[in-house]
């Protein structure tokens, strides 16, 4: 540990520094032939008959209606579960992005559906908008990140589908539909957390607000003393979570509010990620039994970093570093006792992972099948692995002790539920089903997964 502490001592490592580094891309007209598909994290693949990318949302009609066969919508590809592998065709919204048109009094803007989220804080800031919440990783499509409950962080703020008022899809027949809180209500429920199940969706418009700042502060403290006041700090921040290290006693912790002060948001230095990867690097060397002393030790020094920029800057961040990842919600009251259990897992199966954990607060929504929707708001705890290791011993190992506290899964994430585990969960699953069915009596926007979660 002193040869460790040495290095630190000499490149300071800052907190914002160590959270970033934890989490360190040929549109056509007509059908093009069969070429490959990988996910961002490269642990899916499939060889397709082949992919389409509609320039129109009457190109997308012509083509469902005159093909044949399973067909899957492609986005970003961040999904973590096989909700795209095909044989079939798969098709790609590249072509369909952009803000579509906004409306200035009510604070709402529309936008095609594959528009990537990195891509909307610019333009709805000239359109002096802003979005309420926005997910950490911002190379997702709107139609991927709203169709698995892709959600933020913040107890006064529901999941990304939660912001929709409207949206358009069209269904395996190429037929189109136009749904709302008040027109098509129950396609509205179900379309704005659909798993592409019920047709591509083209277009969505957010509920907004002005446009705003926000100050990130980043510090290290032990993981008991964050979940004792975890509900008090939920309240008081616009934002708050935890990244628990593993084989630790502490945890990364931020805190994200509005402000006014000015932009001061730099990268980190060269000098911070060199002593990042030699912190990451000493942890690995280490036996998994070994490590608490060194990691706890190290945590102590780290100091904490603050930033400032526009919402969208702060709220979403570049991940380069890839990885496969579980998450599952679970009732407020169980989120402290769920965490607790699969900390002392870790340590008790000398799991060998050095990612921290992921803890946070999402609000109810009224979609039928997000992770939070229903009459109560959910803690998420979220595992990873680095995307060059064998995610499947220790999601395995965790995946059962989310089940013991009533763990819902994102279903963009690992998980193993199927369609009779998943009915227990979701109020309003067997209401989705028949919609799914009546949508699409063919099963043409299914594949095996989907027929595994769906029927």
């Amino acid at each position: 540990m002193t040869g460790l502490r040495a290095g630190v001592n000499r490149r300071r490592l800052l907190a914002g520094s160590l959270l970033a580094g934890m989490f360190a891309a040929a549109p056509g007209r007509h059908p093009a032939a069969a070429v490959p598909w990988r996910n961002w994290s490269g642990g899916l693949s499939c060889q397709p008959a082949g992919r389409f990318s509609p320039a129109t949302v009457a190109e997308l009609q012509e083509f469902l209606a005159a093909s044949r066969g399973e067909v899957r919508p492609v986005g970003a590809g961040h999904s973590f579960s096989p909700l795209v592998p095909t044989d079939g065709h798969i098709v790609v919204l590249d072509q369909l992005s952009g803000m579509l048109e906004h409306d200035a009094q009510n604070l709402r803007a529309t936008f095609a559906a594959g528009t990537r989220l990195g891509d909307m804080g610019a333009p709805l800031q000239q359109a002096g908008q802003a979005m309420l919440n926005l997910p950490d990783i911002d190379r997702q499509t709107l139609a991927g990140a709203t169709a698995t409950a892709t959600h933020g962080t913040g107890i006064s703020f529901t999941c990304l589908s939660g912001f929709v008022t409207s949206l358009q899809l069209v269904s395996a027949d190429g037929e189109l539909h136009n749904a709302s809180a008040e027109h098509n209500r129950d396609l509205f429920d179900a379309a704005r957390v659909s798993l592409g199940a019920l047709g591509v969706v083209t277009r969505m418009t957010l509920q907004n607000r002005t446009p705003y700042r926000l100050k990130a502060r980043n510090w290290v403290q032990p993981i008991e003393e964050v979940l004792e006041g975890f509900d008090e700090s939920a309240a008081r921040h616009r934002h708050f979570e935890m990244f628990p290290l593993t084989h630790s006693d502490y945890a990364l912790t931020l805190a994200i509010d509005e402000t006014d002060e000015p932009v001061n948001n730099p990268p980190p230095s060269a000098e911070e990620e060199a002593a990042f990867a030699q912190a990451m690097a000493a942890w690995a060397a280490m036996p998994p039994k070994d490590r608490k002393p060194h990691i706890d030790g190290l945590a102590q020094q780290i100091e904490p970093t603050e930033a400032v920029d526009t919402s969208f800057k702060i709220l979403t961040n570049i991940r380069n570093g890839r990885f496969n990842e579980m998450e599952y919600s679970v009732p407020l009251e169980a989120g402290a006792p769920c965490l607790r259990e699969i900390l002392r897992t870790v340590i008790d199966k000398e799991v060998d992972v050095v990612f921290p954990l992921e803890y946070r607060y999402v609000r109810r929504d009224d979609t039928w099948l997000s992770m939070s929707s229903g009459d109560e708001d959910h803690a998420a705890i979220s595992i990873h692995r680095t995307a060059g290791a064998d995610y499947r011993p220790y999601f395995e190992l965790i995946e059962p002790i989310f089940w013991k506290y009533g763990g819902r899964p994102h279903w963009g994430k690992v998980h193993s539920l199927d369609a009779r585990a998943l009915r227990a969960l979701y109020p309003r699953f067997a209401d989705f089903q028949a919609l799914r069915a009546d949508m699409d009596p063919a099963g043409r926007m299914l594949n095996a997964h989907l027929r595994k979660v769906l029927l």
